[in-house]
């Protein structure tokens, strides 16, 4: 690995275990431990999976000091600090730093979206602003704004700016970044299904979301790659397909807290304007979930 990489493998964007009355500390803090015993090689956040969007600041900041304390330095902590505020931004990702989280994922601005010079300006002033590595989080079909191949080009030379988290779903576009930044950037798939293509792409590994139910499994995906068995990396990126699908049959993470509820890890409790899986798709995910093994 590079100085600037923050993890080779797998990074779970952990779910966020929530109460009527907050975050569920106890509850947090075994998923932490076991996520960590099954090989793990990060933790993200208070990201999309952890349910970020719709904690309170209190409860953000809080969720990430938690963390790095429970995790102690087991695994890299990385915080996602990302909003449509980019002072917000810098003020969450300054304290993300003080609280020692090791990284922060930004994802880019939501609803008031921006031009692709906008984006630079942005990132420029976030990643300024700290002394921690930042991953680009590029999830456009949730924020309205892609980020461009030539714009991570444009972010690449940041010494703050290490990696990609990239779940545009567009392998073109991906292969485009590639080839433009090489080994500028630390590249991670954002999407489970992918997660074989985009290391075949040079990906250091995936930010994800299956390996919250499955752990070691999702680590066996990584480790198979980068032992030289592709063969078996692929086979068992297309066993877990099924689960991977049915885990985004509903909007993340509804499938997946209801999938970490019926483990026993949490609550099946999620906050407006999310609303428990549709008991068809939660029939569907359960017999995945008993079919593979799961339950």
């Amino acid at each position: 690995m590079s100085g600037n990489t923050i993890f080779r493998g797998v990074a779970t964007a952990l779910i966020t275990p929530l109460t009527a009355e907050g975050i569920d500390y106890a509850a947090f803090g075994r998923v932490i431990d076991w996520q960590i015993e099954q090989g793990v090689n990060a933790l993200v956040i208070a990201g999309t999976t952890g349910e970020g969007s719709t904690l309170t600041d209190e409860e953000h900041r809080e969720a990430i000091r938690f963390s790095v304390e429970r995790a102690a330095g087991r695994v890299p902590i990385i915080a996602g600090t990302g909003s449509n505020d980019t002072d917000y931004a810098i003020s969450l990702s300054r304290y993300a730093c003080q609280a020692g989280a090791d990284a922060l994922l930004v994802v880019t601005p939501y609803y008031n979206k921006a031009t692709q010079k906008g984006l630079v300006a942005m990132y420029t002033a976030i990643a300024d602003a700290v002394d921690k590595p930042i991953i680009l989080y590029n999830v456009p079909s949730r924020t309205g704004v892609g980020i461009e191949p030539a714009t991570y080009l444009a972010l690449a030379d940041h010494p703050n700016i290490v990696g990609i988290k990239e779940a545009n779903g567009n392998i073109s576009k991906i292969v485009e970044t590639a080839a433009l930044v090489g080994d500028k950037l630390d590249l991670y798939s954002g999407n489970d299904d992918q997660i074989v293509p985009i290391l075949a792409m040079g990906g250091k590994g995936v930010i994800s979301v299956l390996s919250n139910v499955m752990p070691a499994r999702t680590v066996e995906i990584c480790r198979r790659f980068f032992d030289g068995d592709v063969a078996g990396s692929a086979r068992l990126q297309c066993e877990l397909l099924p689960l991977i699908n049915a885990l985004f049959s509903e909007v993340n993470p509804i499938p997946v807290k209801a999938a970490m509820a019926e483990l026993g890890w949490c609550e099946n409790y999620l906050r407006l304007p999310l609303t428990p899986m549709e008991e068809e798709h939660w029939a569907k995910l359960k017999g995945i979930m008993r079919d593979k093994g799961v339950l």
